[in-house]
């Protein structure tokens, strides 16, 4: 067996209760599942070991048949139940989740040790539904390990984990570590396969960064691609007391409120400076504001600037049933007068696009028209975490729930930036633009968007 490099070695050390390794492909994370696994399972006689992938035929090919070949007779492997015996009466169960109601079948179940390969194909829930089976009355260490490459319905959680080290109430940081590795750690596929990092190199943008590099902020399947941290993320600076106009903008409902205050400058840029973000989609120990708090909390937002226009969707304007007045209704008797954005997403996020595209500005500088504070850390989140919609392509798709709320409320934003001193648009000219034209303009140049534009009329 060859010496683990200098990653894996780390991995192989690491004792924290959740430990990740990966980010790059390549980095050789199945060989740590199956070499950890296997130390564990000698070291420690009796000890109960789970291997999950997300589908049986990957588990099989990377982690059953290599350790049949790597271990010989030195365990006896139980085709009826997936598993490898040891003479110490250690067990290395194999298993998989191919869809979300899989994980039900571990409930009840009791493993010291799990790992969960490619952990970045596993929802949350599958994850906290396992890592309840971590348990066991006896001394044996009760961890789980998993790798990952960025993207995937997992995404989220992981960065959030691992990543951002963004912790909830009953999450302890001191029980979370992650150890990046890349293509060029792997000193052995380096040397057996030189053109496997040519193959990375000639991705796709956007691929490219997230398979060779580890980038968090790109994967595949990412609404916006255009998003740059070093670009759209900035230092706060004091905005001056003149000169621009100002607004919040929100998406709330009982289970969250994502607002933001956002200064326009006279170039047209927006610079959203200030977040107001709280809800039950948080996790345990936060809970949904009703319309007085969520107003309170807008009035704290704002602070002393005289607001324009508080922008909110459209579905605030339907009456409650029990009380017969809508949110808006509601939000006016505190002195917050709300202004309806439009409920076209394709349109909203296409304004979005727009703000987050490089331009040149007057002093010959590329620069997008977006600008973000630090403060505002869940925008920041977030937004790099959407994904498009498998059925409606040029959408991005509303699950996870809690990502979605701070980038609505700034598509809420941005559509009405682009539509407020214009009028209704032709019903025609609108249906015409189908899901392609969409795609068409989205990827076009600014003398084709032209030429669509005078065929079709301007999109909204």
């Amino acid at each position: 067996m060859p010496p683990p490099n200098p990653k894996q070695a780390e991995f192989f050390r690491a004792r924290e209760k959740y430990v990740c390794y990966g980010g790059a492909r390549g980095g050789g994370k199945s060989w740590c599942v199956r070499i950890k696994a296997l130390l564990m399972a000698v070291r420690y006689p009796g000890i109960r070991i789970l291997i999950l992938r997300r589908t049986f035929p990957e588990l099989r090919e990377n982690h059953i048949l290599p350790m049949q070949a790597l271990l010989c007779d030195g365990a006896r492997y139980k085709t009826t139940d997936k598993s490898f015996e040891f003479r110490g009466g250690s067990r290395i169960v194999y298993g998989y989740c191919a869809s979300e109601s899989d994980v039900n079948q571990y409930r009840g179940q009791e493993y010291d040790v799990i790992f969960i390969d490619e952990a970045t194909d596993f929802t949350e829930y599958q994850f906290r539904t396992l890592a309840a089976s971590v348990r066991g009355a006896n001394d044996f260490p009760k961890r789980m390990y998993l790798t990952c490459n960025p993207g995937g319905v997992g995404h989220a959680w992981v960065k959030r984990l691992f990543i951002d080290r963004d912790y909830r109430k009953d999450e302890r940081p001191e029980d979370y570590r992650f150890i990046g590795a890349k293509v060029t750690d792997n000193k052995i596929l380096m040397k057996k396969d030189p053109d496997y990092v040519a193959m990375l190199d000639n991705l796709p943008p956007g691929i490219r960064e997230a398979w060779r590099d580890g980038n968090w902020d790109v994967f595949i399947g990412q609404y916006f691609s255009e998003w740059n941290r070093e670009e759209h993320v900035c230092e706060a600076f004091e905005p001056p007391k003149e000169g621009w106009s100002w607004y919040v903008t929100m998406d709330y409902g009982l289970d969250m409120l994502a607002a933001y205050l956002i200064g326009v400058d006279e170039q047209d840029c927006a610079w959203v400076i200030g977040e107001s973000y709280e809800g039950r989609d948080l996790g345990e120990g936060h809970n949904g504001l009703i319309v007085d708090d969520a107003a309170k909390a807008i009035k704290e937002l704002r602070g002393d600037r005289h607001i324009s226009a508080y922008l909110a969707p459209p579905d605030l304007w339907n009456a409650r049933q029990e009380t017969g007045r809508s949110v808006a209704q509601i939000f006016a008797e505190h002195g917050i007068f709300l202004t309806k954005t439009s409920n076209d997403r394709i349109a909203g996020w296409l304004a979005v696009r727009e703000r987050l595209r490089m331009r040149e500005c007057e002093d010959k500088v590329f620069r997008p028209s977006l600008r973000i504070f630090p403060n505002c850390m869940n925008l920041i989140r977030c937004l790099p975490l959407l994904q498009y919609d498998e059925k409606r392509p040029n959408d991005c798709r509303t699950e996870p729930h809690e990502i979605t709320h701070g980038p609505d409320a700034l598509r809420g934003f941005c559509v009405w930036w682009v539509t407020k001193g214009e009028g209704p648009l032709d019903t025609e000219k609108r249906a015409a633009w189908t899901d392609d034209m969409w795609e068409d303009y989205d990827r076009a140049s600014a003398e084709e968007r032209a030429a669509l534009e005078e065929k079709w009329g301007k999109p909204r």
